[in-house]
């Protein structure tokens, strides 16, 4: 870590471990804090959504008076997030996957739906408060769908095309997603539980099932099996990763490196199962993925920039604003009716609100936080990840292509 004046500002640079570091206690910090106020645990608030935004207001404070600022090295988010996902999929046997099929494709369809909505209302509000329609798509699908990635990656293009700001309204679009997307999902499922007194079903959810294919042996584990259990994890992420990229090359579209190492993941437990490589352990895998997915968040929301969302012009809060707002709606009368009425709907509708407004980490979150209140939704946790990750995109590229193409090229 160093200091130095830029611009008159005093500056922290950050290095990798200190941020990590940082990041660590805040989410520690979370958890107190959480533990202290009734209304975070009622409301289903991550703990490190609540140390992260604590932060945030400390960079707010420094930008705003101008006196000083943090520089952060972020190399271990995409690992932390990577290592949360390969945890996902050493927890899948194929007999979990087999009883989420339908509901699966349910769920899909759903999401994609959801996206050419969002587009619809861009497209539709730009008019009525003038708003340009390449900054009113950065609104739209492309963040709250596709979160900072996209919103960095088509801003660059809405740029080369023309809109200066492009890069800048998909930072800060997909920032008040990502805040939006973790305050409204543990809310909204809240709501559905309670008002329908809905709890976990032993018939139906794949709680009983995750528990008989994950019991433990009651033995302690040794070292050594506690470094092939890591070690599968570290294998499955490195080559998760290769095929991602390789599939992003065969498709011509950006894949998440993510969503191959939990298939790879997937694959290698169910493979283990039938070989025995190693002592696989369960509690051993789901604990260091709740501590990857901590870090993960904890880093992503201490770096976050608030002062992007007060440089938002009132058009782009309009549109953003109404994004919530039908995402809430929708999936409090709809989507909760559609999957089904029950406990999972409930749960997958936090799920859709998480990856629908931010981003498939925080979705995570929102389950995992509507979980530890109410009880596990194997169901949401198995099939709210593989849609928000990589489904939802083969509709929601396309059509996003196609508003850019009818409604932005053609105004150039």
């Amino acid at each position: 870590m160093s200091f130095e004046m830029i611009e008159n500002v005093f500056t922290v640079n950050v290095d990798m471990t200190m941020t990590t570091a940082m990041a660590a206690v805040l989410l520690i910090l979370g958890y107190f804090i959480k533990s202290k106020v009734h209304f975070l645990v009622k409301y289903c608030i991550p703990a490190a959504v609540v140390g992260g935004f604590i932060f945030m207001l400390i960079t707010w404070v420094g930008h705003m008076t101008g006196t000083f600022a943090f520089k952060f090295n972020t190399t271990l988010q995409s690992f932390f997030m990577l290592a949360f996902f390969t945890t996902v999929g050493l927890g899948a046997s194929m007999e979990l996957l087999k009883k989420g099929g339908k509901l699966l494709i349910i769920y899909w369809l759903v999401s994609a739906f959801v996206s050419i909505v969002q587009n619809i209302i861009g497209v539709g509000l730009s008019g009525i408060v003038g708003l340009e329609k390449a900054y009113a798509l950065l609104c739209s699908a492309i963040t709250m769908i596709g979160g900072h990635g996209a919103g960095a990656a088509y801003g660059l293009t809405f740029e080369e095309m023309g809109y200066p700001s492009g890069q800048l309204v998909g930072a800060a679009a997909a920032t008040f997603g990502l805040i939006s997307s973790v305050m409204v999902g543990g809310p909204v499922a809240r709501r559905l539980i309670e008002k329908y007194s809905l709890r976990p079903d032993p018939s139906e959810n794949l709680d009983t099932s995750i528990t008989e294919i994950n019991v433990g042996t009651g033995e302690s584990l040794s070292d050594l099996d506690i470094m092939k259990n890591v070690t599968a994890i570290l294998v499955a992420m490195a080559i998760g990763t290769i095929v991602s990229e390789w599939i992003g090359k065969l498709i011509d579209m950006s894949f998440p490196t993510y969503v191959g190492a939990m298939f790879v993941a997937m694959i290698l437990r169910n493979i283990n199962e039938k070989t025995a490589w190693y002592k696989f352990d369960f509690s051993l895998v789901d604990s260091i993925g709740n501590v990857t997915l901590g870090l993960y968040l904890s880093i992503a929301m201490m770096t976050l920039k608030m002062w992007e969302l007060m440089d938002l012009a009132g058009p782009m809060l309009v549109i953003l604003g109404a994004q919530v707002v039908f995402l809430v709606l929708f999936s409090y009368f709809v989507v909760f009716r559609v999957l089904g009425s029950n406990y999972d709907a409930a749960v997958m509708c936090a799920g859709l609100l998480g990856h629908g407004l931010g981003a498939t980490p925080t979705a995570i979150v929102n389950l995992t936080a509507v979980n530890d209140r109410y009880g596990m939704s194997r169901k949401a946790m198995m099939i709210v990840p593989i849609v928000g990750a990589f489904l939802v995109d083969i509709i929601y590229q396309p059509q996003t292509i196609w508003f850019i193409k009818t409604f932005v090229e053609n105004l150039m």
